[in-house]
């Protein structure tokens, strides 16, 4: 039918069916030859020599690179990687305005270091030879892993959000456990709301399982902010304190029942840093793991009894955010040469869809990361007591397909109430017991079993 009426009309109109012929034809060739320049000039403008020289460009997802110290640090600082990395340059672009006469010009500048650029081939500076490294420019060219760490574990300021400000909280926790299962310990140092002008409240909490009796101890008072702001991960509360040397956190305990001190060594590529979630209305959460595994030693006097802590396997990491409304899973587990966390958090449903935020894990070998994966499935099982038995994990991605069994044979429930909210779960489960992990990640197979933690809500 359609050939039947062309054919008429190019026989009745002969001319303007003809022109009308070329014209889609023209039209139909200019758009396949602007697709064609389009995709050339796509992949051109990812090319690092572009970018100002090197063979690989490394940028974030959604834009600017966030903690790229880590990433020279622990990841392009691996040993894998360092062995066969060159040189590493990192850039940032911004644009400046210059103002005159009243009158604002647009600048786009790039940032970066001299010594590095020229490394990785770049043309643009190579006439410039009055240009060097500053000395401050070593804390990017040769990061120190103390100061890595330190930035990290720096803690925040509070948001001018009014709504959401008096369930602010920040804070550091360690948690560890003797090699025979028999003695695990949790210990926070946070640091809460305003408590006045300049002022926060603050407290120390020691959590103690030892052969299934749970015993905890605390001490709180107000402490200065700007004291807090400007030297933690370096904390003083309530006669406990926390200090971070080198890549020792050495923690003295003085509560009442409980005093000792302990040292947690951070094995060296053990980390994840810091990542923030954002929601409606300034509405903000952070979470970062300085140290997913390393070992912990020291004593604790409890009463009159003495308690050792020898080679223990230790665990640290930071929170700080608004959490009135909020609850998360998390897990960790360490075996063999391998570390592996894992968590999701459910933020109050008016401020972000807590079924659109993705649960994320990753694994740590001995020389850096492995693998990561925001597909994350978790899944809790077995009721008993108001405490799930069973806790299935389930991680895929492009170079991952991980399965984590935790099986609970221990738990401590506590109220919440800094997160209590209407209709919120406010009884905060801390579990113990065994996970088998299988599947593989980086082109890795994994098959092991190691005792582990996890914390959930009812």
């Amino acid at each position: 039918m359609i050939l039947r009426l062309a054919l008429r009309s190019l026989a009745t109109r002969p001319v303007r069916t003809l022109v009308l012929a070329c014209g889609f034809g023209f039209g139909i060739a200019v758009m396949a030859a602007l697709l064609g320049v389009g995709d050339v000039i796509l992949e051109q403008a990812h090319s690092p020599a572009l970018e100002g020289g090197g063979d690989v460009v490394i940028d974030g997802r959604f834009g600017p690179l966030e903690n790229a110290r880590f990433l020279i640090a622990n990841v392009l600082g691996s040993p894998d990687i360092a062995a066969q990395a060159v040189a590493v340059s990192p850039s940032k672009k911004a644009t400046l305005y210059l103002l005159k006469d009243g009158r604002a010009t647009a600048v786009t500048v790039t940032g970066g270091l001299p010594a590095a650029e020229r490394a990785v081939g770049d043309r643009e500076i190579a006439a410039a030879g009055a240009w060097r490294d500053a000395a401050t420019d070593a804390a990017w060219s040769a990061p120190d892993r103390a100061s890595v760490l330190r930035a990290m574990d720096r803690f925040h300021r509070i948001p001018n959000t009014p709504e959401f400000s008096a369930s602010w909280a920040e804070w550091l926790y360690f948690n560890g456990r003797s090699t025979d299962g028999r003695l695990r310990f949790y210990l926070t140092f946070m640091v809460g709301p305003a408590a006045g002008p300049g002022r926060r409240a603050a407290g120390v909490r020691l959590q103690l399982d030892r052969d299934g009796t749970t015993t905890s101890y605390s001490a709180g008072e107000i402490v200065d902010e700007a004291g807090v702001l400007g030297g933690a991960p370096d904390l003083d509360v309530a006669g406990s304190h926390v200090r971070l040397d080198g890549s020792q956190y050495r923690i003295a305990l003085a509560l009442p029942g409980a005093s000792g001190a302990l040292v947690l060594d951070a094995a060296p590529g053990q980390s994840l840093p810091p990542t923030t979630i954002t929601g409606a209305r300034g509405w903000i959460t952070g979470y970062t793991a300085p140290v997913l595994a390393g070992r912990m030693n020291g004593s604790l006097t409890i009463g009159r009894d003495r308690v050792e802590i020898r080679d223990a396997a230790g665990y640290h990491d930071h929170n700080w955010g608004f959490w009135k409304g909020v609850r998360w899973q998390w897990g960790q587990v360490a075996g063999r040469d391998l570390s592996i966390v894992y968590g999701r958090i459910f933020p109050p449903p008016d401020v972000a869809d807590p079924d659109r935020i993705p649960g994320f894990l990753g694994v740590l070998g001995a020389k850096g990361a492995i693998g990561f994966s925001t597909a994350v499935s978790l899944d809790e099982s077995g009721e008993k007591g108001g405490v799930p038995q069973r806790i299935a994990v389930h991680a895929g991605g492009q170079a991952i397909d991980l399965d984590l069994a935790f099986t609970v044979d221990r738990s401590v429930r506590t109220g919440m109430r800094m997160t209590a909210a209407p209709g919120a779960p406010t009884d905060f489960l801390q579990l113990g017991g065994e996970y088998r992990v299988t599947g593989t990640v980086g082109g890795r197979a994994l098959d092991f079993t190691a005792r582990g933690a996890a914390e959930t809500f009812r």
